[in-house]
């Protein structure tokens, strides 16, 4: 279910994603929204103002569940679910007490437990990755690969998603059995971005430290594991200098040695479980 974890750039086999942040003016039902809607037209036309999509801002608090029944029982703003194994009816009951969704879909390795499965063709399927039934993508291969990411954000979209959590996009940091580059994961990851924007989702980039600088105007927010276990959360501070979160979570680092410069850094952290239940620990 969950994914991965950096040290340097690298997968770790044993972990699971969620996190979640403190109080304060952001923990509102509103999700820590930025969307005003634009400018409205002073032409004699009445065209209505198009709103913009979401924007969670830094401290934002959140639950991350990809594990168990979804219910909106723990009093957070922002919930990020499994895309595939949630209904619309599922985001529809968030919707209703007052949170917004993200929708969790893996863009960087083929699941053979999907849905979609069978659109993958062979020759883009490589190494594992280090779950049972996974294989890394051959990212290279945007002819092939953008249309089945497409169907997959319809999907997000189609079930009223607020936004979309696109997990393992740093293949070029793993042995996948494609000779990937630095060029290539930039090309995908922004591809990934382009289509979440033009579906009117928000989108984050998960890990992937190295690339923020080029990254960092095509995504909304991000989301990381373990930063604090490998002194690395500072390098998190452009997203939140651009007023977008960063929504952190820890498994193995207590709360008591990360929390105080989480919120220095105003990254919306907390520790979970790796089994991704309703458990949280937030700062």
């Amino acid at each position: 279910m969950r994914r991965t974890a950096l040290a340097g750039g690298l997968l770790t086999a044993a972990l699971v994603l969620s996190a979640c942040s403190g109080a304060g003016d952001d923990d509102r039902a509103d999700g820590g929204d930025r969307t005003a809607s634009s400018a409205p037209d002073r032409s004699t036309r009445t065209t209505p103002a198009t709103p913009k999509r979401w924007q969670p801002t830094p401290g934002v608090a959140w639950q991350w569940q990809l594990d168990g029944e979804v219910t909106p029982s723990v009093d957070v703003p922002v919930y990020d679910i499994d895309g595939f194994e949630n209904t619309a009816a599922d985001v529809a009951r968030l919707h209703r007490a007052g949170r917004k969704v993200i929708c969790y879909i893996n863009v960087g390795a083929w699941e053979n437990y999907r849905p979609d499965k069978g659109e993958f063709p062979k020759s883009v399927l490589g190494a594992g990755d280090g779950w049972a039934g996974e294989r890394w993508l051959d990212i290279r291969r945007i002819d092939v690969l953008r249309p089945i990411m497409e169907q997959r954000f319809d999907m997000c979209r189609d079930k009223g998603f607020d936004a979309v959590e696109p997990d393992l996009v740093e293949g070029y940091a793993n042995k996948t059995g494609f000779p990937l580059t630095a060029a290539d994961q930039l090309a995908y990851n922004r591809m990934i971005a382009d289509i979440a924007h033009a579906r009117g989702m928000a989108v984050g980039l998960k890990n992937d430290l190295p690339q923020i600088p080029q990254l960092l105007r095509h995504f909304d927010f991000a989301v990381n594991e373990e930063c604090a276990q490998y002194d690395e959360c500072g390098r998190l501070r452009p997203f939140t200098a651009a007023d977008k979160a960063v929504f952190h979570v820890e498994y193995e680092v207590p709360n008591s040695e990360f929390c105080a410069e989480s919120r220095k850094l105003k990254l919306s952290s907390m520790s979970k479980k790796l089994d991704l239940g309703v458990w949280r620990r937030p700062c």
